[in-house]
This record gives C-alpha cells, sequence and structure tokens, in this order.
C-alpha cells in the first residue's frame, strides 16, 4: 500500500492474537505497523512482532526494489514493534539504527543487542536528512514508555505516531460504531494514565502542517485529522467526550441489577444519554472506556465480605491507575446485615481530582423497597439536571 508516492506501508495483520498485552480482548485482531520511506537515503519505520518476521521481510523487499535500506528508526521498544531488529540488521549490516538514547540499553536488555558504532541517538528536534526530505524527531517520553519518540516528515506531511492514534483490529476490521470504539479502548486501556505527557505532544504536533498519521496500529489517517486530534485531546485532558451517565453495576443475586436497570431507564425517561454494563460479565477494558467517556458515573454494588464484589474493586482500581477526574459520580449500595459498599467505593476514590459526589444515594438492605424506589428517583433526578 502507497501512503505516498515515497511512503509504503510495509505492516502485518494478526488474526490469531485473542489477548493484546495478555490482557485486551482483541476479536477483530491487530495491525503491527511499519514503513518505508523511499529517498536518495531509504529509511524503515519500526518492524513488527516477531512472528511475522518473515512476511514483513518479503514486504520490504518488495518495497525495496533491489535498493537496500540506510536507517531502521525505532521509535518504540514494545516487542510487537521492535522484535525484528536483529532479523532486520543481520540482513542490512550497512543500515544504521536511530532510536532515542533511552531504547538503545533497551535494545540490549531484551535482544542482547548493543550497536555501538552504528547507531544515531535522537533527541528532542533531532534531523535526519534523507535526500528530498529531512525527518525531524519529537520526543514522546511516556506515550507510553520513556523511550518513545514520534518522527516527522515535512516534504509529505506525515506523523509517524509510534502508539499515538493507534486502535485495535486488523485492517479488515469491520468497525460498527466507526473508528473512535476501539480506539478510545486502546487509549484508555493501554495510554490513558499518561495524559499529560500526550498533551505536551499534542501541543508539539499543533506546530506542525500535518496531512496524515501513521500510527503503529491501526489505518493511516489522512481526512478529517481534526476529529482524531480533537479526541484524544479530550481524552488526554480528562474532558467528557458524550455528555450522559454510565452505570457500573455487580450483582449477585439480582436486586442490584434491578436497582442498576430501573435507574436506568428512569434517566432515559427524561431524555439522558445512557450506558449500562454488568461488569461481571462484560469486558473490562469497553466499561474503563465507558466510564471516561461518559461526565457521569453511577457505582452499584453489593457489600463483600465486609468491602465489596470483587469485579466493582478491579473496576474502581483501573479508574484510579488510570488518574479518573472531572466527573460527578452517584453510588447505590446493598448490605443485607452491614452494608459497607458506598463507604469502601468512596474510600477507594478518594485520590481522585474533581469528582463530585451526588447528594442522593441508594441503600437496598437485600431487597428493594418502597424507600429505596423514592431514593432512585431522587438519583435520577439529580443526574438528569
Amino acid at each position: 500500500m502507497n501512503v505516498t508516492d515515497d511512503i509504503r506501508y510495509i505492516g502485518v495483520d494478526d488474526k490469531e492474537i485473542d489477548l493484546f498485552e495478555g490482557q485486551y480482548i482483541v476479536p477483530d485482531g491487530m495491525m503491527y505497523n511499519s514503513y518505508v520511506i523511499l529517498d536518495e537515503k531509504i529509511a524503515v519505520m519500526d518492524t513488527v512482532d516477531a512472528r511475522f518476521g518473515e512476511e514483513w521481510l518479503a514486504k520490504l523487499d518488495e518495497a525495496l526494489a533491489g535498493r537496500e535500506p540506510d536507517y531502521l528508526i525505532v521509535q518504540h521498544m514494545e516487542p510487537d514493534h521492535s522484535a525484528n531488529i536483529k532479523l532486520f540488521t543481520d540482513k542490512f549490516p550497512k543500515a544504521v539504527v536511530v532510536a532515542t538514547a533511552k531504547a538503545f540499553p533497551m535494545m540490549k536488555n531484551f535482544y542482547g543487542l548493543d550497536f555501538s558504532g552504528r547507531q544515531i541517538v535522537a533527541g528532542e528536534g533531532g534531523r535526519l536528512p534523507l535526500g528530498s526530505r529531512e525527518l525531524s524527531f519529537i520526543a514522546a517520553p511516556m506515550v507510553h514508555w520513556p523511550e518513545v519518540m514520534m518522527t516527522y516528515d515535512p516534504k509529505d506531511k506525515v506523523l509517524f505516531s509510534a502508539d499515538g492514534f493507534g486502535k485495535f483490529g486488523a485492517s479488515d476490521a469491520v468497525d460498527d460504531e466507526g473508528w473512535s470504539c476501539e480506539a478510545r479502548r486502546y487509549y484508555f486501556g493501554i495510554v490513558g494514565k499518561y495524559g499529560m505527557p500526550v498533551q505536551t505532544v499534542l501541543k508539539k504536533a499543533a506546530a506542525l502542517d500535518i496531512q496524515t498519521i501513521c500510527p503503529l496500529h491501526g489505518p493511516v489517517l489522512s481526512e478529517d485529522l481534526g476529529y482524531y486530534i480533537g479526541l484524544y485531546d479530550t481524552w488526554s485532558s480528562y474532558g467528557v467526550e458524550t455528555d450522559g451517565v454510565f452505570i457500573a453495576y455487580t450483582s449477585v443475586y439480582g436486586n442490584t441489577r434491578k436497582a442498576a436497570k430501573l435507574l436506568a431507564e428512569k434517566l432515559e425517561a427524561k431524555g439522558v444519554t445512557v450506558a449500562i454494563s454488568d461488569l461481571a460479565r462484560e469486558d473490562m477494558a469497553e466499561c474503563v472506556e465507558d466510564a471516561f467517556r461518559h461526565g457521569k458515573l453511577v457505582l452499584a454494588t453489593t457489600t463483600y465480605n465486609g468491602e465489596i464484589f470483587p469485579f466493582m474493586k478491579q473496576f474502581i482500581d483501573c479508574l484510579t491507575e488510570r488518574g479518573y477526574k472531572n466527573r460527578t459520580i452517584g453510588l447505590i449500595e446493598n448490605g443485607s446485615w452491614a452494608p459497607m459498599a458506598a463507604k469502601v467505593m468512596k474510600g477507594m476514590l478518594e485520590g481522585c481530582k474533581d469528582i463530585t459526589w451526588c447528594e442522593n444515594g441508594v441503600r437496598i438492605m437485600s431487597g428493594l423497597s418502597e424507600e429505596n424506589l423514592a431514593q432512585i428517583d431522587a438519583l435520577a433526578e439529580e443526574l438528569a439536571r
């Protein structure tokens, strides 16, 4: 695939993977992206996962058409992008490896590779002339590893964005909800903790004339870039993407589920956008995505062993780990003899910044009572304001 007249796509699809990074469900597979910039000198942008080394090299050979590459630019050291560095450098012994100062020790740690005398250390603002273009490097530490950099090609106005602007799914994935759904799940699952570093990179990118974004996962982006960049700005600034309510619940015997669904019905009747998930049965990464997507969150769970139900505990841990903030939260608790869930949940979230707690809560003592129905009405009214 041609990205531009001089830039070729040589990435691969992984249809065999079931869990990305050992935890994220990827029913539509993954793309591991790599690119070749053809100029007077040739630069290869990253490699791919180890299992696809020979397929990748075949695509590289086809793009080279008998020429040899001058540089391998390593933007990110996660093995799904760096695993074939040795395969490449063995095949092309004259090629120079370009990476950040923190990337080269990782090459030694991961693969026992030492490129002393055959390396260029790239830093913020560093440049690499290829002939008709001069690439520039953008430091992107903690997006989402410390060695990450991005690369800008001013001739074709292309930003090689490393893991930024990536998404789950192979190249033939059917995205019923469009790019944003699996890109959002990818962002909040993998990058979400590092909003401030992403904001720093977005400010750097704002000074560039970008017409195409080439990420290491997901499709090449070349139309309506303001939409993608705008979403990344919202996500990384912990802004509200959807003015609605996400209800996350766990339930042992069904009573807490009844309360959660009743609240959802009452909110929808008031014209409020609502998403609702059973944390025990739905993909946790999808639930985390919805919590960050919506401006308001309701947590509904049971007291369990003096604390809270395990899936709710895991969910809240996922939120706090990623710096959850700038949200309104309501609580529904259930406890047959000693309800503790609301206290525990509030305690777990006490370190989150700019949280507004709903004044109205729901306390269920086993089954739903008339008092509980009135509490749900009051909580729905407050959330709908």
